[in-house]
């Protein structure tokens, strides 16, 4: 089971302090490098305008702590790294615990975790805590310490181009800044690993090429934009946003915001067939990088398949949400096994056209049974009613709908109406 490698991944990439920016982020695109050997790191300077943003400064952290009146070490980055909001300045002083209690981030109603929390663009510092912590807090003065800087430096992303027969683009986005949280969205960065893993090693088979990128989300999304916007919307004529595909719950659809683009019918097909009480949401439940994939001006044809969505199971955006509890090699073998399925749908997108005038005679290609009997042609209707649909106006996908039959079941009959050149195929 390919869910397992793709845990193993996720197991190294755990710990790692990722954010929109740093050397944990860079750390982190050397690892998925020794997956993916023709990943490009690249980087975007501090202060680069990107459309209405521009890319911040970097961020470091090594060490943050509290100590009570003791000095017993009671928090610990180290420990975990959503104890510190992200992107927090340094401090370094003792405090009263009125003080302490107004810059610690915590979660009453689920008491034993510790929520992500960031601050990318107003500075402050700030410590994150399981509700349990606080309450166990006593007055006294407490001595604070976090080892921090922002610096001009740079934004890090990666990006794999695999060329195919055309120019014409199928984009895989995922965002690489969220630290140690499983399904929101180490899933996504492990589950894309290794789908252009497998685009690599299919790539001289592959008619359409691939753009596939891991940023930061938002300013990252912004920024790539910004930088390729031209060449996407000449070039991409589908694609999906890959986050939350790790746990073992549901499976979730988000529409683009056009909502009827061959990503969506490729989306609603594969799920109706593998998973027919997923979850369908509006665009107005919008909230990753879709929202500016498909904003107004870029309008590129990008959905989203996930497990369960961000924002909608009881662990997002805490430590709750982890490798033990939430994300399994099941659930990441089964997001990348749909998303695997919705690539090779949107690499048969293409228009099948009959060669021949009227029906074919398929009996004496080996393709309709030649003897009649009361059902006998039961067992070549799908061919028939494929070629019915063959006439250069519907996409594969649509006549598998026309069918009501997964597409995939149209794959062997295509090779075979190929193969006696009943049909050609029309891009």
């Amino acid at each position: 089971m390919i869910g397992n490698k793709i845990y193993a991944f996720a197991k190294k990439l755990w710990p790692i302090n990722r954010s929109l920016t740093g050397t944990d982020n860079r750390l982190t695109l050397k690892l998925m490098k020794k997956v993916c050997k023709n990943l490009k790191i690249k980087e975007i300077k501090t202060g680069t305008k990107v459309f209405d943003w521009k890319i911040p400064d970097e961020w470091w952290i090594k060490e943050a702590w509290i100590k009570d009146s003791n000095g017993k070490k009671i928090l610990d980055f180290k420990k975990n790294n959503l104890h510190v909001i992200g992107y927090s300045s340094p401090v370094n002083k003792t405090i009263s615990l009125s003080e302490l209690k107004k810059n610690l981030y915590c979660l009453p109603k689920q008491p034993t975790a510790i929520p992500y929390v960031t601050s990318y663009y107003s500075r402050k510092w700030g410590f994150c805590a399981s509700y349990n912590f606080k309450k166990k807090l006593r007055k006294g003065n407490y001595k604070i310490f976090i080892n921090s800087k922002h610096f001009r430096g740079g934004l890090s992303y990666g990006e794999i181009i695999i060329p195919g027969k055309t120019i014409k683009e199928i984009f895989l986005s995922t965002y690489i800044c969220h630290p140690s949280l499983a399904n929101d969205n180490l899933s996504g960065i492990a589950v894309t690993t290794f789908l252009a893993k497998w685009l690599n090693e299919i790539n001289k088979k592959l008619y359409f090429s691939y753009r596939i990128i891991f940023i930061p989300e938002t300013i990252g999304s912004i920024a790539y934009l910004s930088k390729n916007l031209k060449k996407m919307k000449s070039n991409i004529i589908a694609g999906l946003n890959v986050s939350c595909v790790g746990d073992d719950r549901a499976f979730s659809y988000l529409p683009s915001r056009d909502s009827n683009t061959l990503a969506d019918k490729v989306a609603k097909h594969v799920l109706k067939w593998t998973s027919p009480n997923y979850i369908k949401y509006t665009w107005l439940d919008r909230g990753s990088d879709e929202k500016h994939y498909c904003a107004p001006k870029i309008d590129l044809p990008i959905a989203s398949i996930m497990r369960t969505k961000y924002a909608k199971y009881p662990e997002y955006h805490t430590s709750l949400d982890n490798l033990n509890t939430v994300v399994s090699a099941k659930g990441l073998n089964g997001g990348y096994e749909i998303i695997k399925k919705a690539l090779l749908a949107f690499e048969n997108s293409f228009s099948p056209v009959a060669t021949t005038y009227c029906v074919p005679h398929l009996g004496r290609r080996g393709l309709y049974p030649t003897t009649s009997t009361k059902d006998s042609y039961l067992k070549a209707r799908l061919i028939t009613n494929y070629l019915t649909f063959a006439d250069g106006s519907n996409f594969l996908i649509d006549i598998a709908e026309k069918c009501n039959v997964p597409i995939w079941d149209l794959y062997p009959i295509t090779e075979k109406l190929l193969e006696h050149k009943l049909i050609v195929k029309k891009y």
